[in-house]
């Protein structure tokens, strides 16, 4: 059985995370959806929240696949995590060439501590490359349409925390 990570913040999940989801079932039998406990960021979900969002978008998707989906949080080292859920790859989004530079360090770096895990990159559909969780929320906070960005679910969640 091959097993994939997926790390992220989910802070909120949004379409282009969905999109990466999608492509990544077709790769592994099982998908674990990593959502970083990371109080540097100071997100704006609680991780509960994150997790409850993350496990609504990702039922429908087990349905359609076939592939098990699960959340796991975490808050230790990457390369731990996926040790820790027996992940033969991790599965990084790629936006734009900014991202490709950050990640390119990062694959290094965990090539170096655990050189059996290896690092998939997967682009995003090109209506999906522009959305950041940071971007969604600063838009929804300042009170502008994001429900081009997130499923309706989210966009439910986001209009509590910013109500109009």
């Amino acid at each position: 059985m091959r097993t994939g990570l997926y790390p992220g913040t989910f802070d909120p999940i949004t379409l282009g995370h969905v999109d990466i989801i999608k492509r990544a079932c077709k790769l592994v039998d099982k998908l674990v959806i990593g959502v970083a406990i990371n109080r540097d960021k100071g997100p704006l979900f609680t991780l509960e929240e994150r997790v409850a969002m993350v496990e609504a978008e990702c039922a429908k998707m087990t349905e359609a696949f076939g592939t098990e989906i699960v959340a796991h949080p975490f808050e230790n080292l990457l390369i731990d995590c996926a040790r820790d859920v027996g992940a033969e790859f991790i599965i990084r989004g790629l936006r734009a060439v900014a991202d490709f530079e950050y990640e390119y360090q990062m694959v290094g770096m965990n090539r170096k501590l655990d050189a059996s895990v290896t690092t998939v990159f997967l682009m995003a559909e090109a209506e999906h490359q522009a959305i950041a969780s940071k971007l969604v929320k600063e838009i929804a906070r300042l009170g502008g349409d994001v429900s081009q960005f997130v499923t309706p679910p989210v966009n439910a969640a986001l209009l509590e925390k910013f109500p109009r």
